[in-house]
């Protein structure tokens, strides 16, 4: 039976290796090792989406914690390659764009070990981004790429991968939430905040270039308080947030404010109910950009640029840029205004299905 080990380290890591492993176990031709690099290690979030998710718990935790980039880049390749030095497994599945997913990928290719990449092709061109800096290292060297959807196939044919090696599978993040959407219904987040559906609008902000910026900071609470004036506010503060926040002594002015709602970070289930449920989200994440275009629920992205294109082509994302001033103009604007979102070929919940079909065929 060959071995695969499935790497996760974030939270992010969970929601889309879980329609794989199920898929691959169903399989049973596979003896699958789950490796949490440790690179999210608040071990009740952690254990929340795993348990949600109906995820294998790890077999191995490599406990790196956190860290500078390359502090915490160069701990995972270290930790991990003593594994590899043990186990020896046929093929290494990474997913996404983070720390733990170009490490991992070091550690295997240098072994000579095949390594398959979940979420592959997305692409910013915005390499003050370090996900994109992530992705692009972990593409060139990859030998199996599996995309969400067209534009990310054609970014790696553009960058001379071989049509071969490229495979449009869906996206597996979709398979969760189709798979557990009547799970998100039984949440009684709503009713602990005093939110009603579609009467409140959402935000999370937790990117660098967002909110380590001062400046930048100061005017995206003045943007919230600005739009809590004529809608209620949730807001469930990102750790990395919040520190700043405190920092800039601005938590009690937020808390003293009837119309703005805090809480910590969210399970899987809690946030997804309050996603699919509010009015219009205000974010710099990825992955609820394409959330919310499963939900059909208007998002305003605060960036630049976005690795994820299809959800403003086809979804209901907008990108607004991040100099912050015009958050809520947009949002006025988008009210009146709403998007239609279109059917995205293989975001279906079936992803998951589909990629174990080809890697039983190369694997």
């Amino acid at each position: 039976m060959k071995k695969i080990h499935l790497i996760v380290g974030a939270r992010p890591n969970i929601i889309k290796a879980s329609p794989v492993y199920n898929a691959l176990e169903s399989l049973n031709k596979y003896d699958i090792t789950v490796v949490n690099t440790g690179q999210h290690y608040d071990k009740l979030m952690m254990d929340t989406f795993i348990n949600e998710l109906e995820f294998k718990a790890p077999d191995i935790n490599l406990r790196v914690g956190s860290g500078s980039h390359g502090t915490q880049t160069a701990k995972i390749i270290t930790e991990y390659e003593k594994v590899l030095l043990k186990d020896k497994p046929d093929a290494v599945i990474v997913f996404g764009d983070v720390n733990s997913t170009l490490a991992c990928t070091i550690a295997a290719k240098k072994m000579m070990i095949d390594v398959i990449h979940i979420e592959s092709g997305l692409r910013s061109y915005d390499k003050d981004m370090p996900e994109e800096i992530n992705r692009m290292m972990v593409d060139s060297v990859a030998d199996y790429c599996f995309t969400t959807c067209e534009d990310a196939s054609l970014n790696l044919i553009k960058e001379g991968r071989s049509k071969e090696s490229i495979f449009m599978m869906g996206n597996t993040m979709i398979d969760s939430l189709v798979k557990f959407e009547s799970k998100f219904n039984e949440s009684n987040l709503l009713d602990k905040y005093g939110l009603s559906v579609q009467e409140y609008i959402l935000f999370t902000m937790h990117r660098p270039s967002n909110v380590d910026n001062e400046e930048k900071l100061l005017k995206i609470i003045e943007q919230i308080i600005i739009i809590s004036k004529e809608h209620r506010c949730f807001f469930p503060i990102h750790p990395r947030t919040m520190n700043r926040i405190k920092d800039l002594n601005l938590l009690k002015k937020i808390e003293d404010l009837p119309n703005i709602v805090l809480s910590g970070p969210l399970g899987y289930f809690d946030f997804m109910n309050i996603q699919k449920n509010a009015r219009l989200v205000v974010t710099d994440s990825g992955g609820i950009q394409e959330e919310s275009t499963y939900f059909g629920v208007q998002c305003l992205t605060v960036r630049e640029n976005t690795e994820r294109p299809i959800t403003i082509t086809e979804g209901t994302n907008t990108l607004i840029g991040n100099t912050i001033d015009n958050i809520s103009s947009e949002i006025a604007n988008i009210i009146e205004s709403p998007k239609k979102k279109s059917a995205i070929k293989y975001w279906d919940g079936h992803s998951g299905y589909r990629i174990s079909k080809i890697i039983e065929n190369i694997i």
